[in-house]
């Protein structure tokens, strides 16, 4: 199944819980825009594309919940809808994207719809579109990403990029997933990525699923397979890009940059255009969650707490790589080389 799916017989937003995984594979089904903003929160789902289609969603919950009889009515209730999601997560552009969209909609309907019941299906109908332009765009981008990937590379991925962080097919991992489709010979080094370990979570269960050869790595393992030759390529997604080139993605994504760069190494960030947002002109003025304490604090080996009573610790969920370390940034229109000052905004407008 997709990631996240639409019921349109129950008006429900069904979600893989990727809270559970690996251990267990379940499905939540979401049914209010309170119920999407904690999913989003309480990361049931994560991922910047996945993140700005299920709140297209909760939009979409929002107005099918509603009981408003007018228009001024319905629209108060659904910028109270957007307000919700937006505090569910600060740094993933794409829910503020997906948001924004769906705002539009009801400001300036196609058509000129004129009722509740009118805005309503095109609410629901424009949620879906994102979605399914998710699964395409992330198709394309994959294709044009394989051709980075030679047959034999060895790849050290951040964090998770599949399915899961997507409505399907995936960013980063869905180039890698392509280039094995393809045939070629491709060896994954996930990054556990830790204090959520999305890498050995869920980027290891994905490739499992595929079927592509990995191993896993403790984060600080990566300078030294990059220094020693054993890495060819490195790949991840990002939450946010801004004009300059600089992207915020998961927490790490720095400090493998760093490793790369000064060993010659490539680096890419794979994003739809979504993700680009040329608003901000540079990576310092990108929002940066801090999460709970208590991700970094509650570790326990062999059933015993790992740090001591009263520590204190620092939780921000994502940093910024600065363009100067990046080879190159991977789109659904093209792969994007530097000066990204001028070559990003020139992809956006289809050039």
């Amino acid at each position: 199944m997709r990631t996240i799916e639409w019921d349109a017989n129950l008006c429900q937003l069904r979600m893989i819980d990727q809270r559970l995984l690996p251990g267990r594979f379940e499905v939540i089904a979401l049914a209010s825009v309170q119920e999407v903003a904690d999913a989003i929160r309480t990361m049931a789902v994560r991922g910047a594309p996945a993140i700005g289609a299920s709140a297209a969603f909760g939009m979409a919950l929002a107005a099918c919940c509603s009981n408003a009889s007018s228009l001024p009515e319905f629209k108060g209730e659904l910028h109270q809808a957007a307000e919700m999601l937006r505090a569910s997560r600060p740094t993933a552009v794409n829910l503020f994207w997906a948001i924004q969209r769906m705002l539009d909609l009801i400001e300036q309907p196609p058509g000129g719809a004129a009722s509740v019941d009118d805005l309503r299906a095109l609410l629901v109908a424009e949620a879906q579109r994102i979605a399914d332009e998710d699964v395409e765009i992330n198709r394309q981008m994959a294709a044009n990403g394989a051709a980075l990937i030679e047959d034999g590379d060895t790849v050290i991925h951040h964090c998770n990029t599949g399915s899961l962080a997507t409505v399907d097919w995936g960013t980063a991992l869905g180039v890698i997933r392509m280039a094995h489709e393809r045939g070629k010979r491709v060896h994954v080094l996930v990054d556990e990525t830790r204090p959520r370990l999305q890498g050995a979570r869920l980027t290891a269960w994905e490739l499992e699923q595929y079927g592509i050869s990995y191993e896993i790595i403790t984060d600080n393992m990566a300078g030294y397979m990059l220094r020693t030759g054993q890495a060819q390529k490195v790949f991840f997604g990002a939450d946010r890009v801004t004009a300059n080139g600089d992207v915020a993605n998961k927490i790490g994504t720095y400090m493998l940059s760093l490793a790369a760069h000064a060993n010659g190494v490539p680096v890419y960030a794979v994003v739809p255009t979504s993700t680009i947002d040329l608003a901000l002109p540079s990576g310092d003025f990108i929002p940066i969650e801090e999460r709970d304490p208590s991700e970094v604090l509650d570790i326990q080996i062999h059933g015993e707490k790992v740090v001591p009573e009263g520590a204190k610790a620092r939780n921000p969920a994502f940093d910024v790589t600065p363009h100067t370390l990046l080879t190159a940034i991977v789109t659904e229109k093209g792969v994007v080389y530097p000066p990204f000052s001028s070559s990003l905004p020139r992809i956006l407008r289809g050039e």
